[in-house]
């Protein structure tokens, strides 16, 4: 009795490989999402309350603002 090869057994033991793998691959990008969504919102509240949060980690005082071209245009496309 411990080696029950029918029809029905074959199809419940491929039935649960399939919904264990549905779970676990739904369960694994809806984390990835949640934890994306979480920095994206820690980001935008650095971004939105400067004064609260400290700013954006890791920008330069020395080079705030636009970038600036090193070029002239016609020099860019020549090089």
């Amino acid at each position: 009795m411990s080696k029950i090869s029918g029809a029905f057994t074959q199809w419940a033991e491929a039935y649960g490989r399939f919904v264990e793998i549905f779970t676990d691959g739904h369960w694994w990008v809806t984390g990835d999402c949640m934890e994306n969504v979480g920095k994206t919102t820690k980001r935008l509240l650095q971004n939105a309350y400067p004064y609260i949060y400290g700013g954006i980690k890791g920008s330069s005082p020395d080079s705030e603002g636009y970038a600036r071209p090193t070029k002239e245009t016609a020099r860019r496309f020549n090089d």
